[in-house]
């Protein structure tokens, strides 16, 4: 069962276009405001339900494959519900020759019936049929035996189309996709394309619908450059939808991993919706910068202080991003720029000189972290380097008279950089003169949360932070409005993690290990996916192996999670960090940031169940001191091949950016960085597994157009509006319309 909902796309996390996107994508009714979009594309947005053959039995269906809590489902989600694949309509010489697990068609004889047998569960109902060459089951669950017989009558031919499994030495056919006799397989088309569905909805009613909407397509303008599809044979946007959904030849074989191969049509599809995703960026990148930026950098002196006082030298890496981000800042344009690193890389250093460009310039900085745990962490951490800089800190749990003397000293200049959680854009925060706001882990925030510490002050310079790194592809998609630069070396003296796989049947062995570990001195994270046990979940509960360590090894387990109180996180963290406790049991709270040099040994519990990046960042929180260090991968075996394949790769490597990338050939755009929990979605019609080369095209395609053609007036400016409608980016067109 596929589930293939449309939902806002994450392409335009960097930029202001989630705001009012679901408002103006739905179908207009009395309670929303008119849409701006052009009369042109009513027939695509237009409810499915109403399309013929969905009846009140259907609608719901419908509705649950594609629609949205926030609007029903509508014709362009079933034109870009695309095929999985295809069924060609010619046959397989034989039943001995068809090959298992792949969709065949063969021609049978009906040679007998076998009722389910009296049992518990759902039993099946059988039909024995052969060919001249062997015999197979056709199985059937759940689906009254009248029916099966009025389709398959004793000693008739039929022509079956399915999926042929062995099971238990025989060969079945599991709820074919069609039987026919003679008339209907003359009258089946060349192929027959596959459809995710859902229960009650079979992939042939979609693809009927399919056909349906098809019909109702408009004729569109070309925003294409003619010359550059011709060159790369691509076809018209109608064109490749028809193609899709009406294929007039043998499906390509789908590849080892499940991946759909990428047609002619499929690559025009896909460079459509990459196309808007990076022209709206660009609109966005472009209206950020229209303002006059202002100077923040200064002659040099004061940061020059603060960087010989530091108690380690700066890597190559770090003196090149800084260089870069000292350019943006001494420039009239506003900077917006990305600094991506590996765990331990050093951004905070860079961070805290950034800002004391701005300082020396004589204005104001700000960081802003996720959690108060990491935003006091920072403030800590800064302190510990900053010299002369006046710090300040501010959260949302700072005592009344405490925030008053801090909002007081911000507005009269007293304070030189100010570190806190998303309370710094409350509207009581004001700042003398802001010229640097520096955004820790962006992904966790919300794009307007960005913007608005940056309105905090005149022409405010953003530089963005992240722990993750990020593949090229996946950093043009979600950060195409900035700048980038790139922390890839790790400071000199971090030692590498030993990291190793280990069942959970070996869990005792594991415990007595972590025995010797504390008698040696030694601190230990130990991270399960959940806080408490489900019923329906059978995975360690964070609570449940705290009291099972606790009763093995006393007091010095600690315990943190996200649900409890902040007071007590810090608290726990604090104690952790202090020594206090020496076994810290946690969620994936400590996945980011959290730094304690002690901690040398990192058991992640049902490591399997966890995507690589995290498992990176995770293991990141230890070998950050002079000892050496462990990561244990606690797994539940038999583990399948892509479990298996993320854990073979952290134990071959450290390098992030690498295991970035596999991450991304492994799980797909949508489940890096977290963003199928985040709320951010992924592409619809395009792969950037596959189709991450169309992505640098559409980039350098869509500043062009920017540059050349700022409001979108010219002829392809005109049919470029009508694609950011088509892919919903609502917001972009705003901005043009904002001036």
């Amino acid at each position: 069962m596929s589930q293939d909902h449309s939902q806002d796309h994450s392409q335009d996390a960097g930029a202001a276009l989630a705001e009012g996107r679901g408002r103006s994508a739905g179908a207009r009714s009395s309670d929303q405001a008119p849409s701006l979009r052009p009369s042109l594309l009513d027939p695509l947005f237009a409810p499915a339900r109403g399309l013929p053959g969905i009846g009140p039995k259907m609608a719901p269906m419908i509705e649950r494959l594609l629609g949205t809590p926030e609007r029903p489902a509508r014709i362009i989600d079933l034109l870009f519900h695309l095929p999985q694949g295809g069924v060609a309509r010619r046959l397989m010489g034989s039943i001995s020759e068809a090959p298992p697990g792949e969709p065949v068609t063969v021609g049978v004889t009906v040679t007998g019936y076998r009722a389910p047998q009296a049992g518990p569960g759902k039993r099946p109902y059988r039909v024995l049929v052969e060919d001249p060459t062997g015999d197979i089951t056709l199985v059937f669950f759940g689906m009254p035996a009248p029916r099966v017989e009025k389709m398959l009558p004793l000693g008739s031919h039929r022509y079956v189309t399915g999926r042929i499994d062995l099971w238990d030495g025989h060969r079945q056919m599991v709820h074919p996709s069609r039987i026919v006799d003679e008339a209907g397989f003359a009258a089946l088309p060349a192929v027959e394309p596959v459809y995710g569905a859902t229960e009650g909805l079979t992939s042939r009613a979609i693809s009927k619908l399919a056909h349906a909407a098809l019909d109702r397509l408009p004729v569109l303008p070309e925003w294409q450059d003619p010359a550059w599809l011709r060159q790369n044979g691509l076809p018209a946007f109608a064109e490749a939808l028809r193609a899709e959904h009406k294929p007039d030849g043998p499906p390509p074989p789908v590849a080892t991993d499940g991946t759909v191969p990428a047609t002619p049509a499929r690559r025009r599809l896909a460079y459509d919706e990459l196309l808007a995703s990076q022209l709206a960026l660009a609109l966005t990148r472009a209206r950020s910068r229209r303002g006059p930026g202002r100077q923040n950098a200064g002659d040099g002196g004061l940061l020059g202080r603060i960087e010989a006082a530091l108690p380690f030298a700066l890597t190559g890496a770090q003196t090149r991003a800084l260089g870069e981000i000292r350019a943006d800042l001494g420039s009239d344009r506003r900077m917006l720029r990305l600094l991506q690193g590996d765990v331990g890389s050093g951004k905070t250093a860079v961070a805290l000189l950034a800002m004391a460009s701005a300082v020396e310039a004589g204005r104001q900085a700000a960081l802003m972290a996720p959690t108060e745990i990491l935003a006091r962490q920072h403030h800590d951490r800064l302190t510990a380097m900053a010299g002369p800089l006046r710090l300040r800190l501010l959260t949302g749990r700072d005592r009344a008279a405490e925030r008053r003397a801090t909002l007081s000293d911000l507005a009269e200049g007293q304070v030189d950089i100010v570190v806190g959680t998303h309370a710094l854009f409350q509207e009581s925060v004001a700042f003398r003169d802001l010229g640097l706001a520096v955004v820790d882990e962006q992904h966790r925030f919300g794009v307007h949360q960005r913007l608005a510490l940056g309105a905090k002050g005149q022409a405010v310079d953003i530089l963005v932070m992240t722990a993750t790194p990020i593949p090229r592809t996946l950093a043009l998609t979600f950060f195409g409005d900035m700048d980038v630069s790139v922390l890839d070396e790790k400071p000199a003296g971090r030692r590498p993690i030993a990291t190793r796989l280990v069942s959970t049947d070996r869990l005792d062995e594991v415990v007595a290990g972590l025995g010797r570990a504390l008698q040696a001195g030694e601190q230990v994270y130990w991270i399960c996916p959940l806080v408490a046990e489900s019923e329906y979940v059978d995975l360690a509960a964070a609570e449940d192996r705290f009291a099972d360590l606790q009763a093995e090894f006393g007091a010095v387990v600690g315990l943190i999670h996200g649900k409890m109180p902040g007071p007590e996180k810090d608290a726990a963290m604090e104690r952790f960090a202090a020594g206090d406790t020496r076994i810290l049991v946690a969620t994936t709270v400590v996945e980011v940031g959290v730094d304690v040099a002690q901690a040398t040994i990192m058991v992640i519990e049902h490591a399997e169940r966890f995507g690589l990046a995290q498992l990176h960042q995770l293991r990141g929180r230890v070998g950050r001191g002079a000892k050496a260090s462990t990561c244990l991968l606690l797994y539940r075996g038999p583990l399948g091949q892509v479990a298996r394949a993320r854990l073979e790769m952290m134990r071959e490597t450290e390098d992030g950016f690498r295991i970035a990338e596999e991450d991304l050939r492994l799980r797909g755009e949508g489940e890096v960085l977290g963003t199928r929990q985040s709320g951010l979605a992924a592409f619809r019609l395009a792969r950037l597994e596959s189709d991450g080369d169309l992505l640098e095209v559409a980039r350098d395609d869509a500043r062009l157009v920017v540059e050349r053609d700022p409001a979108l007036r010219s002829e392809r400016g005109r049919a470029l509006r009508v694609l950011l409608y088509l892919f919903e980016r609502d917001a972009a067109i705003r901005l043009l319309g904002a001036g």
